[in-house]
């Protein structure tokens, strides 16, 4: 067996809804279907953590190689070069040169087009953010908290077309992920009803700027703000300020 292991420090944004009508179902025909091929790649930013799993997976008899890639595509094109078989993905694999985060769900979707099977390895406990991972073509997810006997065994099961995820688990982690997304395009709409200076508004609220700071910035009267505010907090539905500012937060 042949193990890659490949460092990224490029990367993408968000994953939407569509990621799981796309993606769920071809990983349920994956069940009970074994690899033909025997290759592991592993995908983490962090040379240690690579290496350390590397030796780990020596230790048991593999085979297992390094290979740090600057971007993602250099991600993808070491693993059509590797050919096909399972990968090891971490979801949070840093910035690239440009300080653009790269979100390793990203990947899942070309990885699997390229003919990987996709371990998703990921220290988050955010259960939307591993629904998506999920839902975009992740056949399993395991914990970096996880022993790693445990990651072995996900390993050889994932590899067999087998999960080693309790019954149930990948469901509700997607069905999680799927209640997410529909609250975020539902506050999407209401931010959507808001004028661009409404908005601009909403911002400077949630910059922790008081309405006297906001009516200056903008050379405008103190009343003028308010009422601004006040249309804000009719349009998005909330009863107060903080309520309007946590509603645009969680969109980022």
């Amino acid at each position: 067996m042949t193990v890659a292991v490949v460092g990224a420090v490029a990367g993408a944004g968000h994953v939407s809804g569509r990621g799981l009508e796309e993606w769920a179902e071809p990983v349920t025909n994956e069940r009970n279907t074994p690899l033909e091929s025997s290759t592991i790649l592993i995908v983490d930013d962090h040379e240690l953590v690579g290496t350390s799993l590397a030796l780990s997976l020596r230790a048991e008899g593999e085979d297992a190689v390094y290979r740090p890639a600057p971007s993602a595509a250099a991600v993808l094109d070491a693993a059509v070069r590797a050919g096909t078989g399972l990968v090891v993905l971490d979801l949070d694999l840093g910035r690239d040169a440009s300080g653009t985060v790269i979100d390793g769900v990203q990947l899942i979707p070309a990885l699997r087009g390229a003919g990987w099977r996709v371990l998703v390895l990921s220290g988050s406990s955010n259960a939307s953010r591993i629904g998506s991972a999920l839902a975009a073509g992740g056949f399993v997810w395991v914990s970096k908290n996880a022993p790693f006997a445990v990651l072995l065994t996900a390993i050889r099961e994932a590899r067999a077309g087998r999960s080693a995820m309790p019954p149930g688990q990948r469901e509700h982690l997607i069905e999680l992920f799927r209640r997410h997304e529909a609250e975020r395009a539902e506050i999407r709409a209401k931010l959507g009803r808001l004028t661009p200076r409404e908005r601009e508004v909403l911002g400077e609220l949630a910059a922790g700027k008081r309405a006297q700071a906001i009516a200056n910035q903008f050379v405008v009267s103190l009343p003028t703000v308010r009422t601004q505010v006040r249309a804000v907090l009719g349009k998005l539905e909330v009863g107060s300020q903080l309520e309007a500012v946590a509603l645009y937060r969680r969109i980022g």
